[in-house]
């Protein structure tokens, strides 16, 4: 079985960017591409959510903002639909 995983050569190490589903030592080649490669940024999962993360980011809020919204509206032509 071949996997292909992308990685980083630095100062004669390999560092991958995701880790192999491999649990015994196998053989392994290396190719090394011609474009220059960059470490990827090590970000938060994306499900995770700090609370009070936006705390204080909403600075102006419509006074009208939890008015009813009239049902027989066309928003395209800014005039009543009947």
């Amino acid at each position: 079985m071949q996997t292909t995983i992308r990685g980083l050569y630095d100062n004669g190490k390999i560092i991958l960017y995701e880790k192999p589903l491999i649990d015994t030592p196998v053989e392994v080649l290396v190719t090394f591409s011609k474009e220059v490669a960059t470490m990827p940024k090590q970000t938060e999962p994306t499900n995770f959510r700090r609370s009070g993360y936006g705390k204080g980011t909403v600075l102006y809020m419509a006074p009208d903002f939890d008015a009813p919204i009239d049902d027989h509206f066309n928003v395209f032509n800014d005039e009543p639909t009947t």
